[in-house]
């Protein structure tokens, strides 16, 4: 299995949010890293301990001692990854309580100045952790991966480590996936220095002098260094990067000030890369190896690896370019979510994920949370590219005080870090179907903002993405304009949509695009979400029978042919998933007796595959990742940057062209009378044009200035 690195706590984590941007506190040394003058202890995995389950479904178990190994509760032995119950059954889906017990010491042999903690990759929802009885951490969110400290390892006797895990949840939060419960994925004990260097980033960039004649590669070390001694320490950081063919690639480090006890430090250098580079991308999936090394003086403290991919994601002109070439992506959207297991993945259950993306022709899939390390690992070593999100889902009741977006952006936060060093990680999307207006819904847009910036600072090596929801007759909003990337979830043809927004006929999704592409001109498109649900052999004209499903994927296909501004497309989902009790989904048929299965998979729950499987599939092996207008796959070199005080008449042409062009599409649109286009709309949409075109000689911001739609 692949190296992973050691990731610390989740306030750790966080500290990289907390300190200031500006001036790094430490002085950058290029001269090749010293050797290791000791190992440090290697993490220890606990998914094959001996853990214990015990039920609790009426919330007694602390009442009655268990956390402190009292009353009589059932245990019964487990493997991790674990849910409590891996049937969907309605009765479940609001959440229940259970109990985790695990006996252990630290590993032998390991040197005595290291303490220990166990790192959860997963708890879903709210866990609640003693040891030997005494309280030591809770943690509430969901989605991020955290670390217990337990420094009473460090005796060598043995210890019991008890998780109350509580799955019941908000009827606020608005996640229709089902609601798994457990240890969901696995854990591992870790060893903690005198120095914690917590999720470091290792970020790939590209860097070419003013004439684009000279370009080199190096790769970003991002991290927050932590004192967790009792006396002031001066940490050096040294990283090491190893090429594909295993020669040395590299080397660099960092000298930091000296910390107090508890005082941490933002860390960033570059780590040059050395020798001919090899790019990552579907097709050539090249990994590099780093280390990173943290020291106080001669001492080793910790060590974290990874395995990294050298390529370029950025959005020029609105169109998405991978390595510098423009893209036009082919995939499916997944969930953690197998039959028999739920969200709890076996190894053998991300092997298969993979191979049907694979077998789908997939290079690209997406997901509502940020993957198990474990599958995104794979994705890295087969080329697949992840449209990586925050689990911030329909929550605008959720982001109206402040406190409530400091825990989304919390939320953002874990998922950008989680996400961050895997090369198949093509964009982080900050939320998925927020308000169709959030220029008049104040928290949503202050939490945009700040998600954005928060993104962009996190990994300044990606582009910033947002996933919207789709129905005609809105205008432009500053708040989606500021983004990078522009999701698009678009059930036309499916869903009836709203009043006056309606999105009941296919036929209006050509026009949708025309009308992103006119209020949002700079930003990448790509086609997050569509389908349609299918459970039955029927005419075709019927919803939800097979037939109807592989020609509503065959229709919309051919409508993003025509619109090459779209950059990709996501089928909704690979597979079928859990989700919540009397589930519909948009078929709207009566007298139709309904479970809790997600229909809209490409594949079934059990595994078989539906006649639209054939049609997503041909689509996307007919459709090569590079446009066809881009140079020949694999050698075209990466943009470099302009020449200041160059071709700006030439840009400012163009800039007026293209204005122009758009003028006239707009007005084009308005004659053809598409329906959902109010005619304050049209005319924020000519004004957008007319502030690109006036635009055109540069005045460094390359977003339109809209103003807000009444």
């Amino acid at each position: 299995m692949p190296r992973r690195p050691v990731k610390l706590t989740a306030a750790l984590a966080a500290a990289l949010s907390l300190v200031p941007a500006g001036a790094p506190a430490h002085a950058q040394t290029p001269a090749p890293a010293p050797a290791a003058s000791a190992t440090a202890p290697a993490a220890v995995g606990l998914d094959d301990a001996a853990w214990q389950y015990a039920p609790d479904p009426h919330d007694r178990g602390r009442r009655r001692g268990w956390q402190r190994g009292r009353g009589a509760a059932p245990w019964r032995p487990v493997q991790l990854p674990h849910v409590f119950d891996a049937r969907p059954r309605p009765s479940t889906f609001g959440g229940q309580v259970g109990w985790y017990r695990l006996r252990l010491r630290r590993p032998a042999g390991a040197p005595a100045r290291f303490d220990w903690g166990v790192r959860f990759e997963q708890v879903r929802r709210v866990a609640q952790v003693w040891l030997d009885g005494r309280r030591v951490m809770s943690h509430r969110d969901p989605y991020a991966p955290f670390t217990v400290p337990l420094p009473a390892l460090r005796d060598g006797r043995r210890h019991t480590l008890v998780v109350r895990v509580d799955s019941r949840k908000d009827d606020t939060v608005r996640e229709g996936w089902w609601n798994w419960g457990g240890i969901t994925r696995p854990a591992t004990l870790v060893p903690l220095g005198r120095l914690v260097t917590a999720s470091p980033g290792f970020l790939p960039e590209r860097n070419c002098d003013a004439t684009g004649g000279r370009c080199g590669w190096s790769v970003l070390v991002d991290a927050v260094v932590v004192n967790r001694a009792h006396r002031t320490l001066r940490p050096r950081l040294a990283a090491r990067l190893v090429g594909p063919d295993g020669g040395a690639a590299g080397a660099a480090g960092a000298r930091v000030r000296p910390l107090a006890p508890g005082e941490r430090a933002r860390v960033r250098f570059r780590l040059p890369v050395a020798g001919p580079v090899r790019l990552w991308q579907p097709g050539d999936p090249t990994l590099y190896d780093v280390a990173l090394e943290t020291r106080s003086g001669a001492t080793l403290e910790q060590v974290d690896r990874a395995r990294v991919g050298l390529r370029t994601v950025a959005v020029h002109d609105g169109a998405l370019e991978l390595n510098g070439r423009p893209v036009q992506l082919r995939g499916a959207s997944i969930q953690e979510d197998v039959k028999g297991h739920g969200a709890a993945l076996t190894d053998a259950d991300i092997d298969a994920i993979v191979e049907r993306l694979k077998a789908l022709g997939a290079d690209v899939t997406r997901a509502h949370y940020a993957l198990d390390p474990r599958l995104a690992d794979k994705l890295d070593e087969a080329g697949i590219l992840v449209w990586a999100q925050a689990p911030v889902y329909h929550r605008d009741r959720l982001l109206e005080t402040p406190a409530q977006r400091r825990r989304a952006l919390g939320m953002v936060r874990a998922a950008v870090l989680a996400t961050r060093n895997h090369p198949s990680t093509l964009t982080h999307s900050v939320a998925n179907e927020l308000s169709t207006i959030p220029d008049q819904v104040p928290g949503t847009a202050a939490f945009l903002r700040s998600a954005r910036r928060l993104t962009r600072d996190l990994d300044p090596a990606l582009p910033v993405a947002v996933d919207t929801l789709s129905y005609p007759g809105y205008g432009a909003q500053r708040a989606y304009a500021a983004f990078d990337l522009l999701g698009i979830n678009a059930y036309f043809g499916w869903y009836p949509g709203k009043v006056a927004h309606s999105t009941a006929n296919l036929a209006d999704l050509g026009p949708y695009l025309d009308h992103m592409r006119a209020m949002y001109p700079a930003a990448g498109l790509v086609l997050t979400e569509f389908g349609a649900e299918a459970t039955m052999d029927g005419p075709a004209d019927v919803k939800e029978t097979y037939a109807f499903q592989a020609d509503y994927a065959r229709d919309v296909l051919a409508v993003v042919r025509r619109h090459p501004e779209v950059s990709g497309t996501l089928w909704w989902t690979l597979q079928e998933f859990a989700i919540k009790p009397r589930w519909d989904g948009g078929a709207l048929r009566t007298g139709v007796p309904r479970d809790s299965i997600h229909n809209k998979g490409l594949i079934t729950y059990g595994g078989r595959r539906k006649p639209a499987w054939q049609v997503v599939h041909d689509d996307a092996v007919a459709t090569p990742l590079f446009r066809p207008a881009a140079a020949a796959r694999g050698a075209a070199p990466i943009r470099a940057p302009r020449a200041a005080g160059t071709g700006l008449g030439l840009v400012a042409g163009l800039g007026l062209l293209a204005a122009v062009a758009l003028l006239l599409l707009v007005d084009a649109w308005a004659l053809l009378g598409w329906r959902a286009a109010s005619a304050a709309e049209l005319r924020d949409a000519r004004e957008a044009a007319l502030r690109t075109a006036a635009a055109a000689g540069g005045d460094g911001d390359d977003r339109p200035r809209l103003r807000l739609i009444a």
